[in-house]
């Protein structure tokens, strides 16, 4: 694949092959712990193998030449002009990321390059966060950088985010798609960044996403509702437990013994879920320490069952296909991922009941919904990265 794309590098920016280099990072999926990263507490993501890999060659003026190669024409731009390219529908997101590294004193130089993705776009897999560390790293590098803090990396595609698109995104994604490693997942505690690898051996067992390909129109809207009903829901229980900072400080038990003070249904389930995720999160992480497989397929389920029906972030499309994938013996959890209101569902799938998976569920969920879901076979894959002797 390396070597076509070189091809086409230089069938869209000319010259020779001299200084090209190779940069990659991939989208993520976060296998439990969701809507507890704004809460301070615990996520549980694992890299992909499907990613951004970005062919550069650097320039020895200003200029920014990118082309993504699943779309038209060739974005240009000017780093004496940074500001300017806020508005563009693709190319805005590097033009943030090389913003940030400049404010944050790398040295960024004009370069052409490539962009090629193998993570879907809007499926909540963190396609813009695998572009923007990518980016990140291609251009630091091209500027003379060595030993790169793949940490840093994420936080200014975070910040990047923030200043320069405008989203008020959580660090998870960022984090994932630069610190992720084959086999592993990333234990990470979102109120302080500490986190530790933690092996999944996925023996004779595949992760497959499923994607319900609708549209997330609801998302934004009720993320920030729910965001302020686990606020409410703290300053609740701080009444009786002042020094806690966010939901993340406070254990199961605690909450147990604390959770009659909060008087409103639906905000005790908002709190109800997020901390129980956390546990779950927890439990998760010991399980897979024993290489227990099993145990943390019913942790998948009991966790779609809280976002389902504490959270209320699932939806008739999500349901559908964990509802059907869990009918069968070949699968040992299934849960929605991301956000909710759409996107997409991992499924811990036993290797040769693969094609089984996709067949059947893929078939109740066109007959239930009325379009197809998409499906896609993955790995644990390492984080952002540049690729030595890529040709």
């Amino acid at each position: 694949m390396l070597n076509e794309l070189k091809k086409q590098f230089l069938e869209v920016f000319g010259g020779s092959d001299e200084g090209i280099r190779v940069f990659s990072s991939p989208g993520r999926v976060n296998l439990i712990g969701e809507h507890t990263d704004y809460n301070g507490g615990y996520v549980f993501p694992a890299a992909l193998t499907m990613a951004t890999t970005i062919i550069a060659r650097p320039r020895t003026d200003s200029i920014v030449r990118m082309k993504a190669t699943d779309l038209d024409g060739v974005v240009e731009g000017d780093l004496n002009t940074i500001d300017k390219y806020k508005d563009l529908k693709w190319g805005n997101y590097q033009f943030g990321i090389f913003d940030e590294l400049r404010k944050a004193g790398y040295n960024i130089c004009g370069a052409d390059m490539l962009f090629h993705d193998t993570t879907p776009h809007g499926g909540g897999l963190s396609s813009s966060a695998a572009i923007e560390v990518s980016a990140a790293i291609a251009m630091a590098s091209l500027g003379g950088a060595e030993n790169i803090d793949n940490i840093e990396m994420a936080k200014i595609s975070q910040t990047a985010e923030h200043n320069y698109i405008g989203v008020n995104c959580g660090i998870m994604d960022q984090f994932a798609s630069a610190m992720g490693k084959a086999n592993h997942v990333i234990f990470l505690n979102c109120k302080n960044l500490e986190y530790s690898l933690v092996p999944m051996k996925l023996d004779g067992y595949k992760l497959v996403i499923s994607n319900t390909n609708k549209k997330r129109s609801l998302a934004d809207s009720k993320y920030n509702e729910r965001r302020s009903e686990c606020e409410a829901g703290l300053e609740i229980l701080k009444t009786a437990m002042p020094d806690k900072t966010c939901l993340g400080d406070i254990s199961i038990e605690e909450y147990e013994a604390n959770k009659h003070l909060i008087k409103d249904e639906i905000i005790n389930n908002r709190v109800c879920h997020v901390i129980s995720e956390d546990d779950r999160v927890l439990k998760s992480v010991d399980v897979l320490e024993k290489g227990d497989l099993k145990a943390f397929g019913k942790l998948m389920i009991a966790s779609h069952e809280s976002l389902r029906d504490l959270y209320e972030v699932s939806c008739d499309e999500l349901d559908t296909l964990v509802d059907s994938a869990l009918k069968l013996d070949c699968v040992l959890g299934s849960r929605m991922t991301g956000a909710g209101f759409g996107g997409c569902t991992v499924s811990l799938v036993k290797e040769d009941g693969v094609d089984e998976f996709i067949e059947k569920v893929g078939a109740e969920y066109l007959e239930k919904v009325g379009y197809a879901a998409s499906f896609y076979i993955t790995e644990i894959g390492d984080g952002g990265r540049e690729i030595k002797n890529p040709f």
